[in-house]
């Protein structure tokens, strides 16, 4: 029986994942089951993922693992080809299976925060997170976006996933994006977004993916504002609740354990 799951990435210790995913098993009853955080390189994943025996049920991808991952894959789900990123890998019947949950997470983030749907959005990054933001965006009705990255040359990919999806993004450079918009999205890691807190405080409502150190610079600001602020850790929930049912087959997921496992 499939009982062992993980998430990789580098760096992943700081992971928050192992503390969701095994309160979910433990709400569950799932007894036998394991959760662990592997750190694990772009040159390794390879190995890693195809090493895996019948005992595992799946992993948790992230940086930088979420696109790279996809030659390894058999089958692949439509909105992770959509959006060019699979955070999560099911094993099943001895192939290999790629997810997105990343999307549902951040919609659902922006739902339980009270965000409504915006008529104008920027996103700050164009890495994978970005790619899935997209995607959430256009869930919520959205299909003009802006883009601020460093380098504007450097976001073919991004602009491949949002041809893909139907919708159309404007590229910036940081050094004049306008944050006077109704959401703002920022993918950045820890710290990149602090020179840009006074700037975001223009957006109505600001989601962070960073969620440890808490609260960033970009949240403070915005909070003074009287702007609404959806932190990451509430994302990470929330497509931690999909992966959860979608690796143990078990719906709907413990919410509120998992909740009350980081909050």
């Amino acid at each position: 029986m499939n009982t062992k799951a993980a998430v990789l990435g580098f760096p992943v210790r700081h992971s928050m994942s192992p503390a969701l995913h095994r309160a979910a098993y433990a709400a569950l009853g799932l007894t036998t089951w394991s959760y662990d955080a592997i750190e694990c390189r772009e040159e390794e994943l390879a190995a890693f993922v195809l090493g895996r025996g019948p005992e595992w049920a799946g992993l948790s991808l992230t940086m930088p693992l979420k696109r790279v991952v996809f030659p390894l894959l058999d089958t692949v789900a439509p909105l992770a080809v959509e959006v060019g990123a699979a955070n999560t890998v099911l094993f099943r019947d001895g192939a290999r299976h790629g997810e997105n949950t990343d999307v549902h997470g951040i919609v659902a983030a922006l739902a339980e925060a009270g965000v409504p749907a915006p008529s104008s959005a920027t996103i700050l990054g164009g890495g994978a997170t970005a790619a899935s933001a997209l995607g959430a965006l256009r869930e919520l009705g959205l299909r003009e976006v802006t883009l601020v990255v460093r380098d504007p040359r450097r976001a073919g990919e991004t602009l491949e996933v949002a041809e893909r999806l139907g919708t159309t993004v404007a590229v910036e450079g940081f050094e004049s994006f306008d944050a006077g918009v109704d959401l703002l999205i920022s993918t950045l890691p820890s710290g990149a977004a602090d020179p840009f807190a006074g700037e975001a405080a223009r957006a109505r409502s600001v989601f962070d993916v960073v969620y440890s150190p808490w609260p960033t610079p970009l949240a403070s600001a915005v909070q003074e504002k009287g702007g609404t602020v959806v932190a990451g850790l509430s994302m990470l929930l929330h497509q931690a609740v999909k992966q959860v049912e979608l690796m143990t087959g078990r719906a709907p997921a413990p919410l509120e354990a998992m909740r009350s496992a980081v909050w």
